[in-house]
């Protein structure tokens, strides 16, 4: 069985920028806790190490609900990013505030908040439930309209003459364009600002485009990271390929390989390169050996 290193995988640049923030608040210490407000990144690996070091998690359902329960040291926002408000409230309560929101999240907070100093109403592109739409929507309060699906586009009410789409960082081309072009039937004037990063749009190239090629691939990383379990349907749905998400070597399941001639092994963005290189090892164990892994 032939191991194929799909590349590029693995951390991108606002990964490692979050990471590396973290670490040096980490290590500064002084006495006063440091808490992140939520996962740093969305890696359990990344963020157990975090709190090995001193960093405490606290994850809440909401960031500005999180603030409820530090009441002294400093907070820090992870790559995701907050809105104004959370910010606000930070300040606020008398905490020390360090910023690892992502630049190219800034970004989208930036272009949002231009769009309705402008009077327009944007329709967000983004997932239900993860903190970067969160952030993004809290720009502007009843100004930017999250849709996920087809049906929240048919829902939406634009009153104003101007009309804005952007979309959530972690998404691909293809999470989009169908759902854009539903706004664009309803709102033929629309604005459309693409986002969408372009280190997620790699990596999800790179697995289906290889995909082509094996038998089926392997994507290292956590459940609770978005363009992981994104790399797993693209590859499910646009190579029709098998893919499986594993967090860990562990986690490799021996029926999966049966008959496979070559495996492509994959991460997500936020994926630390050790997971990643510990698969990929065990797998190519089995490739010297010309067997299946057991």
């Amino acid at each position: 069985m032939e191991v194929v290193r799909i590349t590029p995988r693995g951390y991108c640049h606002g990964v490692v920028t979050a990471l590396r923030i973290a670490l040096e608040v980490a290590e500064r210490g002084g006495g006063d806790p440091v808490h992140m407000l939520g996962h740093l990144i969305h890696n359990t690996h990344a963020t157990h190490e975090l709190q090995r070091l001193g960093v405490r998690l606290v994850d809440p359902p909401t960031r500005l609900a999180g603030l409820d329960a530090i009441d002294r040291g400093t907070v820090i926002f992870t790559a995701h990013g907050v809105s104004p408000e959370v910010k606000r409230k930070a300040e606020a309560r008398g905490l020390c505030t360090v910023d690892a929101t992502c630049v190219d999240v800034a970004r989208t907070h930036e272009l949002v908040r231009e769009l309705a100093g402008r009077d327009y109403e944007v329709v967000y592109i983004g997932r239900h439930g993860h903190p970067e739409p969160e952030g993004v929507m809290g720009e502007a309060p009843g100004r930017v309209h999250l849709v996920q699906e087809l049906a929240d586009v048919e829902r939406l009410d634009l009153r104003g003459e101007r009309v804005a789409v952007t979309c959530q960082t972690t998404l691909s081309i293809w999470d989009t364009e169908e759902l854009i072009e539903a706004v664009r039937r309803r709102y033929p004037e629309c604005e459309v600002h693409n986002e969408i990063c372009r280190a997620t749009q790699d990596r999800q190239e790179a697995a289906v485009r290889v995909a082509a090629e094996v038998d089926l691939v392997i994507v290292v990383g956590s459940p609770r990271s978005s363009n992981c379990r994104r790399l797993v349907e693209v590859v499910r749905t646009i190579a029709g390929k098998p893919a499986h998400l594993v967090d860990s070597v562990e986690e490799l399941r021996p029926g999966w390989f049966q008959g496979a001639r070559r495996v492509g092994v994959t991460s997500g963005a936020s994926t630390p390169t050790y997971l990643t290189r510990r698969v990929v090892e065990h797998l190519e164990r089995f490739e010297a050996a010309g067997s299946e892994p057991v």
